[in-house]
């Protein structure tokens, strides 16, 4: 599978979460993958496709030109995609992955989860939105979503569109799957749901 690795290019984090994506690449190029990733050399991202290629894994990097200054764009990659903004870079990220997993990170990766779980949500896509957060950073916004369907702003599909999981075999594992993810029980939400 071409997998889609969202994640974050912050040099002023935990480098537990750069670990993280090492691991996330070790395992995607040990499965025979292909990364998808936003094609720069930095943080998480750097680290994630470094990790591929080191394992034989196949990188496909897609960042738009007013990156490629700021962020270094990864000019190791098997293919190095240089959009014209942002919106083209996420089509073609969108457009050349069979699933997506969505590792910790700021508000650029949060555009990006949002962007494929709407889609999802709204049947444009069947394909596996995966969560993986060992930490607990997204915690808050499960418990935002869950307020969300309480207050009727959202549907059950929001739950059933997306897989929360907190090991990398089992992020792989509902990727690799294609099974319908299984909606967070009333615990892991931290608040009741209707």
């Amino acid at each position: 599978m071409n997998i889609c690795v969202f994640c974050a290019s912050s040099l002023h984090i935990d480098k537990k979460y750069i670990e993280l994506a090492g691991q996330v690449g070790a395992e995607l190029a040990k499965r025979g993958h292909t990364l998808v990733s936003g094609g720069a050399t930095v943080s998480c991202m750097g680290a994630v496709t470094s990790a591929a290629r080191a394992g034989g894994g196949r990188t496909i990097g897609v960042i738009p030109q007013v990156l490629v200054d700021i962020e270094v764009a990864d000019e190791g990659s098997d293919e190095l995609i240089v959009t014209t903004d942002m919106r083209e870079r996420k089509g073609l990220m969108d457009a050349r992955s069979d699933a997506f997993l969505v590792l910790p990170g700021g508000i650029g990766t949060l555009e990006e989860l949002f962007e494929i779980w709407t889609a999802r949500v709204l049947g444009i896509h069947d394909r596996p939105l995966v969560v993986l957060d060992p930490w607990g950073l997204y915690g808050p916004l499960k418990q935002l979503m869950s307020h969300l369907y309480d207050e009727g702003f959202t549907r059950a599909e929001v739950f059933d569109a997306i897989s929360w999981t907190t090991t990398v075999d089992e992020a792989f594992a509902h990727l690799e799957s294609r099974s319908q993810p299984v909606r967070p029980s009333i615990a892991e939400l931290g608040e009741s749901t209707r």
